[in-house]
């Protein structure tokens, strides 16, 4: 599918911290942890992250300025980078909390028929 170069965004840019994902497993785990380093090896034995997924989660988290390094070993990052992702994960389980059971939550699927009203689609009514 063609895509709109100018602003699509660069591979790797993308973050998610959902639980469950590789980002928030090494996270998590580095935040019981804020004093230790761990290589990446020790990350993939503590979160049960790939071994081949965790430098790369590691280079995305710390291009978002969540984690640091020193060699080979890996620490979160300085608490106030962290507050704001921790204060954004805290009121997105909130809300997730909130509506667990209404209607979108038990038809996940609610806006597959929907039509794409976005400038690329080229659906607009102007």
């Amino acid at each position: 599918m063609p895509i709109k170069f100018d602003t699509y965004p660069a591979e790797g840019t993308n973050l998610s911290l959902r639980t469950g994902t590789n980002a928030y497993e090494i996270l998590s785990f580095l935040a019981e942890h804020p004093d230790t380093g761990f290589t990446p090896s020790e990350l993939h034995e503590a979160t049960g992250v790939k071994r081949g997924s965790v430098s790369p989660t590691l280079a995305r988290l710390e291009d978002n300025g969540l984690v640091r390094h020193k060699g080979e070993y890996w620490a979160i990052a300085p608490e106030d980078r962290l507050g704001v992702y921790a204060g954004v994960l805290h009121s997105l389980d909130a809300v997730r909390e909130q509506f667990a059971g209404d209607y979108y939550d038990r038809n996940p699927d609610w806006a597959d028929d929907l039509p794409d009203i976005t400038e690329e689609s080229g659906d607009t009514d102007e």
